[in-house]
């Protein structure tokens, strides 16, 4: 290895994004926040919209910072959350900012897409977990409405690819980002005609097939002339933050279990084929890409937003440790919710909509902040025990470890409860996975790693873990029989 390399990362989530220095030497990897900032949704005209020329200006302003400080960049890759997209207009430009995924205009729309193709039909030919806002119903609901940038559009590009053709001028569909569409087949890598046609939408619309480590392009010209950089290489990354996340696992063993934890939980596992099959579709688990050809099988769940959301009702603006403080407090599963119920999507009060599940279920209504953080707390490390239960039923081996991922491997006491609640050992970080798995996958381009075992070595010996075993079983075991007995999938 060089004596220093030098990479540049976006990770852009739904709140906020930020723009990463990552470099390598022989002494390991170390990482470097450049810039940070909002990432807001624009509500005009009755929708929910990116700001992708925000996000856009945004990187820009990244890469100035690395010209202007006179560091020489091996590469760029981006990742961001999954199923938006952008049209681009035969004249190259784009023709509307993205939908944001919690626009509402797609509820209901699932059960009218499964009126023209049935349900069962397509999670066999997607292996996708069925949420009404996956990129296939946002289609079908553009195409019903009579969309003009749909009916406009010349290419269909997932936010990280716009992004990248922003930067590049190549137009491009990068794998892993559009495996969380409900579009793509796992099984042929293909996004599947058939269900597009109900949309009105052909497959050749998105753009070139990339997978995890090729090049996509390199900065046009207008991006050198605005930031003073050269022709740098723009690499497909795992473009869905989840993927690179998972890639920067830093396991030793393939019997792992992973939770990438933060506004999103999304527990899985990583296999080599998709699973597809009765209990996968009752239980709603899904099959995204992963690095490699592997398969990410996993399930999402409601995480840290219910807190986020509380948080920003609360007059008082509250520290986490002043959270935990209250919550530990109070008595264990005294109020236990389905932290995944509808009521708990996008309402207008989180507050009152945790209240009313605990009436409507006959138990303790929590009213003071720490009743309502140990309430989601005690909420969120059961219904991980629930889907590492049907993990452990499905996974084809002997799942030994958890590893818990992303900002929420900072929340020591989330961590242990949720160590309890499963029973296996927890080992918790880097709560920088996703940055550190998108500069990786870069390395990985650029020959300094080989494979993604080498990539998980380099990792774990960068970065410090926390290792948590269970503790008080049978107390966890009373509380799993108490969450079951209120679990509600119709609140």
């Amino acid at each position: 290895m060089a004596q220093e390399t030098h990479f540049f990362a976006v990770d852009l989530g739904a709140t906020s994004g930020r723009t990463i220095l990552g470099t390598l030497s022989e002494t390991g990897l170390e990482l470097r926040e450049l810039t940070r900032f909002p990432n807001h949704i624009i509500e005009t005209g009755g929708h929910f919209f990116w700001d992708i020329y925000a996000l856009y200006n945004e990187i820009i302003g990244g890469l100035k910072v690395v010209a202007r400080e006179g560091i020489e960049i091996t590469s760029v890759g981006i990742d961001t959350w999954g199923v938006d997209f952008a049209f681009i207009g035969k004249d190259g430009g784009l023709l509307r900012n993205p939908y944001c995924y919690r626009d509402p205009h797609t509820v209901g729309m699932m059960e009218e897409y499964f009126k023209q193709v049935p349900k069962e039909h397509v999670y066999d030919l997607t292996g996708i977990q069925f949420m009404n806002f996956n990129s296939l119903f946002q289609l079908y609901t553009l195409h019903r409405a009579g969309d003009s940038a749909l009916e406009a559009a010349d290419k269909i590009l997932f936010v990280p690819d716009a992004l990248s053709y922003m930067l590049t001028g190549e137009k491009v569909t990068e794998y892993t980002i559009a495996s969380t569409s409900q579009i793509l087949n796992p099984r042929t890598k293909q996004m599947e005609q058939e269900l597009l046609d109900v949309c009105g939408v052909r497959a050749e619309q998105f753009g070139r097939f990339v997978f995890p480590g090729e090049q996509i392009g390199v900065l046009s010209e207008e991006i050198q002339r605005q930031t003073g950089l050269g022709a740098i290489p723009v690499i497909a990354v795992a473009g869905h933050d989840t993927a690179s996340a998972v890639a920067a696992v830093p396991a030793m063993s393939e019997r792992f279990a992973y939770l990438s934890s933060g506004t999103w939980s999304l527990m899985g596992i990583e296999v080599k084929d998709a699973i597809i099959n009765a209990e996968s579709f009752d239980k709603n688990f899904t099959n995204e890409g992963g690095v490699e050809g592997t398969t990410r099988f996993l399930k999402n769940i409601c995480g840290m937003w219910l807190l986020e959301r509380c948080r920003k009702e609360w007059t008082e603006d509250y520290s986490y440790s002043a959270l935990i403080d209250a919550a530990l407090a109070v008595p264990a599963f005294r109020s236990i919710i389905n932290p995944d119920a509808p009521c708990f999507a996008n309402p207008t009060s989180m507050i009152e909509a945790i209240k009313q599940y605990c009436r409507e279920t006959s138990q303790p209504v929590p009213e003071t902040y720490g009743e309502l953080t140990r309430c989601i707390f005690d909420s969120l490390a059961l219904r991980y025990r629930q889907v590492f239960g049907y993990l452990q039923q499905m996974a084809p081996f002997p799942i030994e470890a958890l590893h818990v991922i992303g900002g929420g491997s900072r929340n020591n006491l989330l961590n242990q409860f949720t160590c309890n609640a499963v029973g296996v050992p927890v080992i918790a970080g880097p709560s920088e996975c996703t940055a550190i798995g998108n500069i990786m996958l870069q390395a990985k381009a650029a020959g300094i790693v080989e494979d993604i075992a080498a990539m998980r070595r380099l990792i774990a010996a960068s970065i410090e873990t926390a290792t948590f075993t269970p503790e008080n079983a049978e107390a966890w075991n009373k509380g799993y029989e108490q969450y079951l007995k209120v679990y509600r999938e119709d609140i």
